[in-house]
């Protein structure tokens, strides 16, 4: 599998890379208010209006760091109702790919249901990759009010 890898903080992450519709740099976005601090806003996406969710703040409760590096991932989500939507996910330092076999990914032994998003890992080199499984990013309530009108 290729994976997009990321930092959140000092962590490092993937995301499977077919997923990825394109990676764009931060762009000026419109807050949205009386939603939870980790949607940092809209944008329009070729046409579309686009929520983004910081994966810092959702993760570890710290916006995003302005480096140059920092990046809006543009994902293909598919919602609960099969419906496919554009969605940002804003990371850190997001400037490499690695291509391992499925068999080298690791379960955790843990699972939190607050974090169901969080994956199987992968050992490379002497790094510990922790992959986020999209489908489960947001709950039944985030996708309700962030992905309510519908596909594109």
């Amino acid at each position: 599998m290729l994976m997009l890898l990321f930092y959140v903080g000092d962590d490092l992450y993937a995301l499977d890379s077919s997923l990825v519709a394109e990676i764009i740099p931060r762009v000026i976005l419109r807050k949205v208010h009386h939603v939870p601090d980790y949607v940092v806003g809209l944008f329009n996406y070729r046409g579309g209006i686009v929520p983004v969710i910081d994966l810092c703040h959702l993760i570890q409760g710290k916006p995003s760091r302005s480096y140059l590096s920092t990046r809006i991932i543009m994902v293909n989500y598919v919602g609960k109702e099969q419906t496919k939507r554009h969605l940002g996910l804003m990371a850190e330092r997001v400037t490499e790919t690695l291509n391992k076999p499925d068999a080298e990914l690791m379960d955790t032994g843990t699972q939190l249901d607050e974090a169901s998003y969080l994956g199987r890992m992968i050992m490379d080199d002497k790094r510990m990759i922790q992959l986020i499984r999209l489908e489960n990013l947001l709950s039944d309530s985030q996708h309700k009010y962030l992905l309510a009108a519908g596909g594109y």
